[in-house]
């Protein structure tokens, strides 16, 4: 495998690429930012325009509670003996802000008119105007210090838009906490269980007083309740996770997405939470794997670089959109090993992963068209499968390797199960 660990945000210093250590992360700034992709709904529909749900106003009426959250699942059964486990397919976003140039409302299109859901890191300082930024007291940095640029106003607005749309048709919004910091003594690698509640309750508080921090009266509230709402994050460069999770756990949180790197084999958990892991998948062309993530895509062929000589562009977004597909495809054709995949809105070299990004989940939606057990949702949507699924079930699951076909088919490798599910999920 041959995964990078990336520090601060472009065009802060991107960090040199370890030839072999944890997965690259990261934030986005006003030039190089956010986007769009994200999305879901059910409606198999295109369209921007969202509810308008009745809505009870919170704290200082950022966040506002609105009910169940709208184009959500049936709720989740536990498999029959004998019977074959769903493809489930995860496409998450670190940072999830939103600068302009189109990325995060083309990425919810584009789960809308598929009818799937993803999930939404979103980095609290992007709804906390550069203005107001000594409200920020980061653990072991200065105050008002961060490795990711502060947004514009603007682009607060807009991130804000996004982020309310996200909710309203089906997708997750989780955390990717606040200052992005990966290098130095500061970096979070080095933070403590306390730290990292420091750091979450300030994230939080981000996403709930937005109107306070900013003034502004005139955009509707998020419609959800971030207390509720947030059961799980992705640290910035995957680092932190040991001294993160006491934190999660108490603070009830149902998974963390933080590991530096897996394998395509059935999660178990860690710490009480869920570990789902970005993943080790083929690199067509290569002899070494990749991380499931564009940044390092972007690493292992560039060398760090994120303005390559563009005749290299399009053999680079067919290998990455290949390696996706590859990813997707073993698994499915195998053990059925949930495939996540780890994204931020960016331009890196012309633009050439989120083509990948929107190929491959074109593919991956096709073969659910088309009839095949494929479930593109969120990483709560999949907990909540997980969690009501029973522990035998899920022992036997985690017996199969990467790449490894059940013994018989799956009605012969599942065929004595009993017992009870799990109501919540401890057992397994």
């Amino acid at each position: 495998m041959r995964a990078i660990t990336r520090r601060g945000a472009l065009g802060l210093g991107a960090g040199a690429a370890a030839a072999a250590g944890l997965a690259g992360c990261g934030g986005l700034t006003d030039s190089d930012g956010p986007g769009a992709p994200g999305g879901s709904g059910r409606s198999g529909k295109k369209g921007s325009g969202s509810p308008k749900p009745s809505a009870r106003p919170l704290g200082d009426g950022s966040t506002s509670f609105t009910g169940k959250q709208p184009h959500q699942p049936a709720k989740p059964e536990p498999l029959e003996p004998g019977q074959e486990p769903p493809q489930f397919v995860v496409f998450s976003w670190d940072g999830a802000g939103e600068v302009g140039n189109g990325l995060f409302p083309r990425f919810l299109d584009l789960a809308k008119e598929h009818g799937a859901s993803m999930t939404f890191f979103l980095s609290g300082l992007y709804l906390l105007p550069e203005s107001k930024k000594r409200l920020y007291d980061p653990p072991n940095n200065p105050r008002g210090a961060s490795d990711i640029g502060y947004l514009t106003d603007e682009h607060v607005r807009m991130t804000l838009t996004n982020v309310r749309r996200a909710w309203l048709e089906g997708h997750e919004i989780g955390t990717h906490f606040n200052g992005h910091f990966c290098g130095g003594s500061g970096s979070v690698g080095n933070w403590t269980p306390r730290q990292w509640r420091s750091e979450i309750d300030q994230a939080k508080g981000f996403v709930k007083e937005w109107r306070t921090n900013t003034g502004w009266t005139d955009l509707p509230a998020l419609p959800f309740d971030y207390e509720k709402e947030l059961v799980g994050g992705r640290t910035p460069c995957l680092l932190g996770q040991d001294n993160l999770l006491p934190t999660a756990r108490a603070l009830g949180w149902r998974y963390d997405a933080s590991s530096p790197g897996g394998r395509q084999t059935w999660p178990q958990k860690k710490q009480g939470l869920w570990d789902l892991p970005l993943q080790q998948i083929p690199f067509p062309g290569r002899s070494f794997e990749v991380l499931s993530m564009d940044y390092n895509m972007l690493a292992n062929q560039s060398i760090n670089s994120t303005n390559a000589p563009s005749h290299n562009y399009p053999g680079w977004r067919q290998q990455s959109a290949q390696a996706y597909i590859s990813g997707f495809k073993r698994a499915y054709e195998t053990n059925r090993a949930p495939f996540f995949v780890g994204n931020h809105f960016e331009q890196w070299n012309g633009g050439i992963y989120m083509d990948a990004v929107e190929e491959s989940f074109k593919h991956i939606a096709r073969e659910k068209e088309k009839g095949a057990d494929v479930r593109l949702v969120s990483f709560r949507q999949f907990v909540d499968w997980m969690d009501v699924q029973k522990p035998e079930v899920l022992a036997k699951l985690r017996t199969l390797e990467v790449g490894q076909q059940p013994a018989g088919g799956w009605k012969e490798f599942l065929k004595d199960i009993a017992g009870s599910p799990s109501p919540t999920g401890t057992a397994a």
